[in-house]
């Protein structure tokens, strides 16, 4: 039964695989920028992005669209802590010794927060990839009913 709902959520025209890359990637690229700028933390390799929001995160928004936003979330948490703590355990993500979330939280919550708060990537991508559709959407085609 889950293996039919994954392949069914997988089931999306091109445009909309297209889309979801697009809105992940910039977010991504955008939000590694702000994590360096804050000195909080940043990917060691410029292409993690690729492989953390488009080839990771992606597939996950596109089995929980069409959850209510707090399912996306709390279903969220699982991925995007083992997300956290496979990154710093290997050294693949860079947190900059005492940042903000270390002062404010401790350096042993970390990975807590950041699993936090970006497990609401799901839900609040999926609510920015479907506006984005309806926005784009060529006049006189039916984009798919808004799947937050």
């Amino acid at each position: 039964m889950f293996l039919r709902h994954v392949r069914e959520s997988f089931r999306l025209p091109p445009a909309h695989w297209v889309t979801y890359a697009i809105v992940y990637f910039v977010v991504g690229t955008v939000m590694n920028q702000v994590g360096q700028w804050m000195h909080i933390a940043r990917f060691t390799y410029w292409w993690q992005v690729i492989t953390v929001y488009v080839l990771y995160m992606v597939p996950i928004s596109v089995i929980l669209r069409r959850q209510p936003w707090w399912q996306q979330y709390l279903y969220g948490l699982l991925p995007m802590g083992l997300l956290e703590l496979g990154g710093y355990a290997l050294h693949s993500s860079y947190a900059y010794p005492g940042n903000l979330l270390d002062q404010w939280l401790d350096p042993r919550n970390f990975s807590l927060a950041m699993t936090l708060f970006f497990a609401a990537y799901f839900p609040l991508l999926n609510g920015l990839v479907a506006l984005v559709r309806r926005r784009f959407a060529a006049p006189g085609r039916a984009v798919e009913k808004a799947e937050p």
